[in-house]
């Protein structure tokens, strides 16, 4: 190889590796990632809850609804302070899965003093597993739209 190929092969080395090696994003938008808050993945730290059958076995039906109304009460509320992103429930199961939440808080903790203001777990009806979840910052997007599509309250 002659100096002058070598060092033409250098030059486009240095020139064209920075392009390879950044692998930015060309719909990068600074506003929309500070609006919610993402790492330079634009990703963040969430707390994932697993809501399982409780241990209370309890077959009042006037108190079981009594205590069920104060948790989607309960949950409006953490969505109304923007602490809760996501809800739901989960179909049928053999784990005793009942439902998911997915809160934007800064610990465990935290949201396990979240998950005591539930009418439903404080009377173990439900019982709470929380994780540490990592995921896109643009979920809290999902508040915005998800009051505007619903025609019946659950």
């Amino acid at each position: 190889m002659s100096l002058k190929s070598l060092i033409l092969m250098l030059l486009l080395t240095f020139c064209l590796f920075p392009a390879y090696a950044e692998n930015t994003n060309p719909n990068y938008d600074a506003k929309i990632a500070a609006k919610y808050d993402g790492d330079e993945y634009g990703m963040k730290s969430f707390v994932l809850v697993m809501l399982k059958t409780g241990s209370n076995k309890t077959e009042d039906q006037a108190k079981i609804s009594e205590l069920f109304n104060g948790h989607m009460a309960n949950i409006n509320r953490l969505v109304e302070e923007k602490k809760l992103i996501v809800a739901g429930p989960i179909g049928k199961n053999d784990k005793s899965y009942r439902g998911i939440f997915i809160l934007d808080v800064a610990s465990i903790e935290e949201a396990e003093a979240l998950m005591q203001t539930d009418p439903a777990i404080n009377a173990n009806l439900l019982a709470a597993e929380l994780y540490p979840w990592y995921g896109s910052a643009a979920l809290a997007a999902y508040l915005e739209d998800s009051d505007k599509i619903w025609q019946k309250s659950p």
